[in-house]
């Protein structure tokens, strides 16, 4: 049966939407998902599933979750292929040596061409922002905090749902995937 990675949006950053990872861990069980894994306090847990579109599945995570918890929280569901090609996609595999400064912004669809002309997040830092398929890869040598905000932007601009994980992560959930 394949593995999937759920990356919920938003969980246990700055103190807001407070989820234990064994109550999600729990709730995963509970939607009959095995082989349940959580990675760090952030929202991320691996498991098996019966196969089913990635779409399907984070829409089957976020009700129990609006409705066990009382507060939206968007899931996005990747495979192991396809983070797999996140990370052979890597356009920054030179510059961005520190996991921890390097972010693979998962996006929720692909941008509609149309506003993704209007609103290309290229430019707000030209050489460290690079488009991959429903992901924007960002590298911030200062710190994240001190680069753009290219998740905001792209929610409002781009009407897509975001999160972001750091490269370390990334590479993280792409081996319990593989495990």
């Amino acid at each position: 049966m394949p593995r999937y990675a759920a990356l919920l949006r938003g969980i246990n950053v700055g103190g807001k939407k407070k989820i234990a990872m064994a109550d999600l861990r729990a709730l995963l069980s509970g939607l009959g998902f095995t082989d349940v894994v959580t990675l760090l306090q952030s929202g991320n847990a691996v498991f098996t599933s019966p196969e089913s579109a990635p779409d399907d599945l984070a829409q089957r995570i976020e009700r129990p979750i609006a409705e066990g918890f009382s507060m939206p929280v968007r899931c996005l569901v990747r495979t192991g292929p396809e983070l797999r090609a996140v990370i052979d996609g890597n356009p920054f595999t030179e510059a961005a040596v520190e996991g921890s400064r390097f972010l693979a912004l998962f996006l929720a669809a692909n941008p509609d061409p149309d506003l993704l002309t209007t609103y290309d997040p290229r430019p707000l830092a030209p050489s460290r922002v690079a488009l991959g398929d429903r992901v924007i890869y960002q590298w911030c040598p200062e710190g994240i905090l001190a680069a753009p905000n290219v998740s905001g932007f792209v929610e409002k601009k781009l009407k897509i749902a975001v999160t972001g994980r750091n490269w370390n992560t990334v590479t993280k959930l792409a081996a319990l995937l593989a495990s």
